[in-house]
């Protein structure tokens, strides 16, 4: 595990350009708590791409996008997953691990994409479109996921989409992310009409802007963007893909078109690049902090369950989307 050894004065190395002097005294002292919670507990962190750089860098032991931490939580040893992310994240893990103890360190860490839908709409789809295959995104509840067929993520969308081999599907609940994968397969797509509440609000306008005021900029834009913003950015693609762009192109100047802790935790990666941070915070991602991540492993707090019912399919429809 991640800094079994290390105090947390020699992991502020590691973070010193994204987080200020003055407020890493802050952190110290749960960070040190944290490492040795692990330890005694043999508990794994799993932290999202947008987490914070003291949670993301500092304690995580495995991190990534919703894909990685999908495929990575089927090989966690631990007898306890800590998932710093979002509730959906969490249940994802629990399905994975249903013998595991999965923590979510706040139970209020939603996601608008996940309330834009429920499994009573799934069942009126499957009515109005009897036959046709239903593709749930990861960001929805596990009872939603039991509704469907199979599950994707938006690194694998497009791949999930022609796997199938059919001509038409529905894609839940994410309209975008439909839209923009229609946009590069043969395959019709129906979309549901929900958005991310942090994704929706970028606009062209926007990118424009950002182009005008830093030349040469790279514009790298999430999948969950409206089309039109996607369209004028120069890449889009996961927070995995996102991530992978800047390692392998290293331009001298970038900007990411998603959630603001991701900049800094790929700058941590990549001094050498200049980031440009237009700052849209996800208010659910930000609910999960450093004191509530020692909370939850020392009080065994949050612990998340799912019905039985819901959680044979639920499973199934991920686990299909893991093996292709």
């Amino acid at each position: 595990m991640i800094g079994a050894l290390a105090t947390a004065a020699s992991l502020y190395q590691r973070v010193r350009r994204v987080i200020p002097p003055v407020e890493w005294p802050a952190f110290a002292e749960d960070i040190e708590a944290i490492l040795a919670l692990k330890r005694e507990r043999n508990a794994a962190i799993l932290a999202h791409n947008y987490q914070t750089p003291e949670i993301f860098h500092c304690v995580a032991d495995i991190v990534g996008d919703s894909l990685a931490l999908a495929r990575k939580a089927m090989t966690v040893k631990a007898d306890v997953i800590v998932l710093a992310g979002v509730h959906f994240m969490a249940e994802t893990a629990k399905l994975l691990n249903p013998d595991k103890t999965v923590l979510i360190p706040d139970l209020e860490a939603g996601c608008s994409l996940a309330d834009s839908i429920t499994p009573e709409d799934v069942r009126l789809i499957r009515q109005r479109f009897p036959g046709v295959p239903i593709i749930t995104y990861v960001n929805t509840s596990a009872a939603v996921k039991a509704e469907s067929d199979i599950c994707c993520t938006s690194g694998n969308a497009k791949a999930i989409v022609e796997s199938l081999g059919v001509p038409c599907v529905i894609m839940v609940p994410d309209e975008y992310l439909a839209n923009n994968v229609a946009a590069e397969t043969d395959v019709e797509i129906i979309a549901w009409k929900g958005h991310c509440e942090v994704h929706e609000r970028f606009t062209t306008a926007d990118i424009r802007e950002l182009r005008d005021a830093h030349p040469g900029v790279a514009v790298l834009a999430h999948p969950e963007c409206p089309p039109e913003v996607v369209a004028e950015s120069d890449f889009a693609g996961s927070t995995a893909a996102m991530s992978d762009y800047v390692g392998r192109h290293k331009p001298a100047r970038v900007v990411l078109m998603t959630e603001c802790s991701m900049s800094d935790n790929v700058a941590v990666e990549h001094p050498e690049v200049d980031f440009i941070r237009p700052c849209n915070l996800c208010p659910h991602m930000k609910r999960i902090t450093l004191a509530k991540i020692r909370a939850a492993l020392e009080e065994n707090r949050h612990i998340v369950t799912i019905d039985r019912q819901i959680a044979k399919p639920a499973r199934r429809a991920v686990e299909r989307m893991l093996s292709i």
